[in-house]
């Protein structure tokens, strides 16, 4: 599978649940990158640059969400709350500390477990539009969970991702990315849920575990999160509303939001330069 040059060199480290393949790319403060379902590290190939040029470590992971390139132990555990245990892990295992944490969609709601269990290595976060709340899953993909619930369900899953005149409606990529996502990037994203039985099973085990009431009760939490928080939300999101972005700020009590225009879900596809500019200026503030 091709994975763009801009993310960095591409990099294997072992953890208690599996292998992770990750890219890094730059030296400085240590800025991680966490994506949602179905994607991967493209999801930032082209906001690391910029993150990295600016003084940053980036580190983008293919984390197992269904686009991870080989599948984790069969005893792992990958619930939501298990994701987050994956992500403590690998900070653990590169032994990082001070850290930026980048999150997006489906990403941003195990973030905010990770932040409620684990969060003595994190320094700021950046969530962009992201499940939370009684949002998780959102009610256009909530249907997802009892069908993961169906023993064989993830094969005729990934057949239909195959068809790529699907990929642009509401049902794949049409709600989450304003823009058409580019042929080669979606098959980067797709091509191992389609391919891997292992990856199809990792990805059943996040699925039927997803519960509204994980980020409820992380929510409640995150009151005694006293760190910055930059939330970059899109206004015209149609999964995650900007009335989700506001109740985070209220929420969080060092938060700050800012809105960004001509944007779905994914604002690393379809702002990139944009979100760009906001973690360098966020991310460039801890030393200040």
């Amino acid at each position: 599978m091709t994975r763009s040059e801009t993310l960095g060199t591409r990099r294997r480290i072992a953890l208690p649940q599996g292998e992770i393949q990750y890219f890094e790319s730059g030296t400085g403060r240590p800025v991680v990158f966490v994506h949602g379902l179905l994607t991967n590290a493209e999801l930032w190939r082209a906001v690391v640059p910029g993150v990295a040029a600016a003084g940053n470590r980036c580190i983008a992971p293919d984390w197992p969400l269904g686009g991870h390139s080989s599948p984790m132990r069969a005893d792992a555990d990958l619930t939501p709350s298990g994701q987050a245990d994956v992500i403590a892990s690998f900070l653990e295992a590169l032994d990082l500390r001070g850290v930026v944490l980048v999150a997006n969609d489906t990403g941003g709601a195990i973030i905010q477990l990770l932040l409620a269990r684990y969060p003595e290595r994190v320094e700021r976060v950046v969530l962009t539009p992201s499940d939370c709340f009684e949002n998780f899953f959102p009610p256009m993909f909530a249907p997802l969970t009892a069908l993961a619930r169906v023993p064989g369900s993830m094969w005729p899953l990934a057949a239909l991702t195959r068809i790529k005149a699907l990929h642009r409606l509401p049902i794949m990529f049409g709600l989450v990315a304003k823009r058409p996502i580019p042929e080669e990037v979606a098959e980067a994203y797709l091509s191992p849920f389609q391919r891997s039985g292992g990856v199809r099973r990792d990805l059943r085990k996040f699925l039927r575990a997803v519960d509204r009431n994980l980020t409820i009760a992380a929510a409640e939490k995150l009151r005694d999160f006293h760190r910055p928080v930059l939330l970059v939300w899109a206004s015209e999101d149609k999964l995650f509303p900007m009335k989700f972005g506001r109740r985070l700020a209220d929420l969080l009590p060092e938060a700050r939001l800012v809105e960004v225009s001509d944007s779905y879900t994914f604002i690393p596809e379809d702002q990139p330069e944009v979100l760009t500019r906001h973690i360098v200026e966020f991310a460039s503030a801890m030393a200040s």
